[in-house]
């Protein structure tokens, strides 16, 4: 049987972050408009070089996106996504402690949100695995 060209090409690795604040507000930036499902909002992060362990990226995107150093974290899912013209797969990691306040490095937009707000922001197909689970945790400690 013959593999169709989704069945072939590689997924890209994508380290992705769920930051909270001492409210329990998320951090959602925004995509550029020029990206792969620009203007969505999203989970900062972004693709594992070669040779580059998934904590390794997380914490070199956090420094680069949002000037901040990634002290604690752990793995809170994988997600697996074909939009059609890429596949990637989601490394999210929910970081417990960080330092340094998050500004927006690359002039994203950039919200804290509260779970129950994250209903109101468009997001990539991917992320919306995510957004489930932090509305079940959510739901799971009120």
């Amino acid at each position: 049987m013959l593999n169709t060209a989704a069945e072939t090409r590689d997924a890209v690795d994508v380290a992705v972050a769920v930051l909270r604040d001492a409210e329990g507000r998320i951090l959602l930036t925004q995509r550029r408009a020029d990206a792969h499902q620009g203007g969505l909002w999203e989970f900062p992060g972004g693709k594992r070089e070669n040779g580059e362990s998934i904590a390794a990226a997380l914490a070199r995107e956090l420094r680069e996106e949002l000037a901040i150093e990634l002290k604690s974290h752990a793995q809170l899912l994988i997600v697996e996504h074909d939009y059609g013209d890429k596949r990637v797969r989601l490394d999210v990691h929910l970081v417990h402690e960080f330092s340094g306040d998050p500004v927006p490095c690359e002039g994203q937009p950039m919200r804290w949100v509260s779970v129950q707000e994250l209903a109101e922001y468009a997001f990539p197909k991917a992320n919306l695995p995510i957004v489930e689970r932090l509305r079940a945790i959510a739901s799971r400690d009120s």
